[in-house]
């Protein structure tokens, strides 16, 4: 009788350890849940344009290993609507690959459903989706041996966009190391194309370094595009840790000197990523740098970790910093500064002004 009484209480005590132990790992997943983002966290909403008073935690401490919560201001719309719709079923049927889904841009819902402006824009990437370089702050795809080259990518890259009936477009592309040429006899056969079927059409590419080589530079220089845009990134000192060790500060900087001293009638642009751990000191050199190459444009935009993988923000710069650095790009001298948190490389930012810009040389040369 004592036997069977003992064996039930143990049974007992099983059941409610085990019991415990189900509770215990509930109560830790909700915890985690609750600790994670919301529905808000994706949803925007009409907020003013101050954010002086925002309380919330921008900066990682030293040792801090938990993920910055996203500031409002960085909150976007979930992309819907039928022209978001068409240009993504439009871009499938092409076969066409583009930097806004690749690199999870922020921005891609307001350029792909037209915006404020009701013009829609997508910033095509050229050779494919599949990179030969790993970044840390990137999300596109990476492999030593992407697929090959598509041979109908220039023209059917032409007929997408003079489909759009667009007068601006940026192009840009992967690195492509297992190349030759790095690619850049295809992006230049695809600038090409694009202005025998639009000869008003005008053209940004934001390119890769080809490994500095200058005859892969020329051959983009002299291909009849009208801005040359190639990315800086980040400051020199966290280049190392941010970016693949064969894409060098001094490297980029170059790039961009020899294209313009290739064509001196090419508007140079260039990009710096903020947020990552850099000094205010160490962004105005870039800037310096990135003015004593040359280049004209220079954008501004807050780094966003796209995946778990990647690195994580260090700093979520606030809205009155950006319009500091925007004075200071004034100042320096650069004919446009593109400065906020939602900024992008290939972003809108800037695009009537160089439009304008560029207009306004042409009319002159008549």
């Amino acid at each position: 009788m004592y036997r069977n009484k003992f064996c039930r209480y143990i049974k007992q005590k099983k059941f409610d350890l085990k019991r415990c132990n189900h509770t215990t790992k509930l109560e830790a997943i909700r915890d985690k849940l609750r600790e994670g983002p919301s529905l808000a966290d994706f949803i925007s909403e009409d907020r003013p344009k101050d954010w002086d008073d925002y309380e919330g935690k921008l900066k990682r401490e030293k040792g801090d290993r938990e993920r910055l919560r996203l500031p409002p201001w960085l909150k976007t719309s979930i992309p819907t609507g039928s022209k978001f719709s068409e240009i993504k079923q439009q871009l499938r049927g092409l076969k066409l690959s583009t930097v806004c889904e690749e690199a999870r841009c922020p921005n891609i819902g307001e350029c792909w459903s037209g915006g404020k402006h009701g013009t829609s824009t997508a910033t095509i990437m050229l050779m494919g989706d599949t990179c030969t370089r790993g970044c840390m702050f990137c999300s596109v795809k990476t492999s030593r041996t992407p697929p090959p080259l598509d041979p109908e990518e220039p023209r059917n890259t032409a007929h997408a966009i003079n489909q759009w009936g667009l007068g601006y477009i940026v192009l840009t592309s992967v690195d492509r190391d297992d190349l030759p040429d790095g690619g850049s006899s295809h992006i230049a056969e695809t600038v090409r194309e694009i202005k025998r079927q639009n000869k008003e059409i005008l053209v940004e590419c934001l390119v890769p370094d080809f490994r500095g080589n200058r005859i892969s530079i020329e051959h983009i220089a002299n291909c009849g595009l009208d801005v040359f845009a190639h990315n800086i990134e980040t400051v020199e000192r966290l280049t190392p840790f941010v970016r693949d060790p064969r894409a060098g500060y001094r490297q980029t900087l170059e790039v961009l000197r020899t294209a313009k001293e290739i064509n001196p009638d090419l508007v140079t642009k260039s990009s710096i990523m903020l947020g990552l751990g850099e000094s205010d000191e160490q962004v105005q050199q870039t800037m310096k740098d990135l003015r004593s190459s040359g280049v004209d444009c220079v954008t501004l935009g807050q780094y966003m970790q796209p995946t778990k993988k990647h690195l994580k923000v260090f700093e979520y710069v606030t809205p009155a910093k950006f319009k500091h650095w925007e004075d200071v790009g004034n100042r320096l001298g650069f004919l446009y500064t593109a400065s906020g948190p939602l900024v992008r490389s290939s972003y809108r930012a800037g695009e009537f002004f160089i439009t304008s810009l560029l207009k306004g040389r042409r009319a002159k040369s008549v």
